[in-house]
């Protein structure tokens, strides 16, 4: 009975918002128990199956609900006493979901993971309401949503001729990954940083030339020294001349 007393997921709420996920959860949980046929109409589960369904789905009801469905107690009547008031949500969620993949677009993430997640929360809400999204419409779906100055990018994962839509997504977190190496590595070391040894090497040497060189301009009296002898070397060729 321990396990049957932990809280695997969210409870539904009385307005039934959670109604969807709290469906699958509740069939899933179910099914891992062997206990998924009690839900079902004019089920031959025993009684004690039955009790423990039971008591499962009424740990995951608000407050509110367990009180309205107190006096049932066959699993299958409440599971088919919960739909009926809820699944209306289907004809308000499905107009609300077809637009959000109307608007679905690539381009409009930045993290591959984002656009993944809202990819499979929308085909989800589509699939609970009777829509089949394919395979082949999530790739159409997300080659067609490239920004425009990734055309060529984008003409390149059409070219690879992907099946699945999980295999593209493998792909362009990959190249994700390695475009945030390359930004990282672009700003650890600036372009105009030189990062060879060699030239490093030259640079030291060109400096160690100028500092031999520096003093030799100051023998005799300093820099004024220099400009009277170059001036006077001048005034020799005119003469000369």
């Amino acid at each position: 009975m321990s396990n049957l007393a932990k809280i695997e997921f969210a409870a539904l709420d009385v307005a039934g918002n959670n109604y969807m996920p709290w469906m699958i959860d509740v069939e899933m949980h179910l099914e891992s128990m062997d206990l998924l046929d009690s839900i079902k109409e004019n089920n031959t589960t025993s009684k004690q199956n039955k009790t423990k369904a039971m008591i499962f789905i009424r740990r995951h009801l608000d407050e509110g609900l367990k009180i309205e469905y107190l006096t049932i107690k066959d699993p299958s009547h409440l599971w088919k006493n919960l739909q009926e008031r809820y699944d209306h949500q289907k004809e308000v969620l499905l107009p609300a979901s077809c637009d959000e993949w109307s608007a679905l677009r690539f381009q409009d993430f930045k993290k591959v993971n984002e656009y993944n997640s809202a990819m499979f929360r929308i085909v989800s809400q589509l699939k609970f309401c009777g829509q089949i999204i394919t395979e082949e419409d999530m790739l159409e779906k997300t080659y067609s949503t490239f920004h425009a100055a990734n055309v060529t990018m984008q003409q390149q994962y059409r070219v690879r001729g992907f099946k699945k839509y999980s295999d593209l997504i493998s792909c362009l977190l990959v190249a994700e990954k390695n475009n945030e190496l390359l930004m990282k590595n672009h700003q650890s070391r600036p372009t105009d940083t030189t990062t060879f040894p060699e030239a490093n090497i030259a640079i030291r040497n060109d400096n160690e030339r100028k500092h031999h060189h520096g003093p030799s301009r100051g023998r005799g009296h300093g820099r004024g020294h220099g400009r009277n002898y170059i001036r006077g070397r001048g005034r020799g060729r005119g003469r000369g001349s």
